[in-house]
């Protein structure tokens, strides 16, 4: 027997999407519902502006849903680990969690971002629905990065590694609130970090400046006994001066002889 308004496009998508989350699924395509439901483009239009209405239903990108549980209805959107493996999937984008989200999942969850920070293979635009929010960084190689899988609601989230992320703390600088915002991550991220592991890094990498600055920053935060390796690495290959803060002149600045590092610009911690 047909529940109540089931013989309709939306009561029929409606009824679709409920069974969803006990499968462990919040997120679908307009194709795939269209597709299991024998709907047109029309009818399923007809039917997911009604439920996005009701908040049953939320469009992160593109043709890609998002189901809301009743204890997401409020808000009307779920939080965005919840779903960002299948909206990278669905982009046929190689991605990691990283930056500020990384650094939060292992524990430096003092200031917890408000955008969930991904990396991935090209330049793609914020995406923000109901106050969730996910902000892109792009990175050339990101297979090459050093990720481990974290549990989250709906399954594991590749997230880039302690050291992993501490370097792209330094990569993605400005877009993640500065030097002093580094420093302050790095004053709890520091303890994850495995100092043989942080060289293999920086190897990977390929951009000894970002070790550099990574070592005295971790110097800094209170980590200095875990910066020997990389210092002594670093010795060997001779690096280039470079500057603590690119965009800035060096003009009447110090330099750090054992990172090779003009100190061009101050930089302080917050207190945690």
């Amino acid at each position: 027997m047909k529940r109540k308004g089931e013989n309709r496009p939306h009561g029929g998508l409606e009824a679709w999407i409920e069974a969803l989350p006990p499968q462990g699924r919040y997120a679908f395509t307009r194709d795939e519902a269209m597709a299991a439901l024998g709907f047109g483009r029309k009818d399923f239009n007809q039917a997911a502006r009604r439920l996005s209405a009701k908040k049953k239903i939320a469009r992160i990108h593109g043709q890609f849903y998002v189901v809301v549980p009743l204890e997401h209805l409020a808000v009307g959107v779920i939080p965005a680990d919840w779903f960002i493996v299948a909206l990278m999937e669905h982009m046929h984008r190689p991605f990691y969690v990283g930056g500020l989200s990384a650094a939060a999942l292992h524990g430096a969850a003092h200031q917890h971002p408000q955008w969930l920070q991904v990396v991935t293979d090209r330049p793609l635009r914020k995406i923000r629905c109901r106050g969730v929010g996910i902000q892109f960084f792009v990175k050339n190689d990101v297979g090459a990065v050093p990720t481990q899988p974290i549990k989250a609601v709906t399954g594991f989230l590749p997230v880039s590694t302690p050291e992993a992320t501490a370097l792209d703390l330094i990569r993605y600088c400005r877009r993640i609130g500065g030097l002093n915002q580094a420093l302050t991550v790095l004053q709890e991220l520091g303890e994850a970090i495995d100092p043989a592991k942080l060289v293999k890094v920086v190897q990977l990498d390929g951009n000894m400046a970002y070790g550099q600055r990574l070592g005295w920053l971790l110097e800094q935060a209170g980590f200095a006994n875990k910066t020997k390796p990389l210092a002594d690495w670093l010795a060997r290959k001779k690096p280039f001066g470079a500057k603590l803060e690119p965009s800035v002149p060096i003009r009447g600045s110090t330099c750090s002889k054992r990172w090779h590092l003009w100190l061009n610009a101050e930089v302080e911690k917050e207190e945690i």
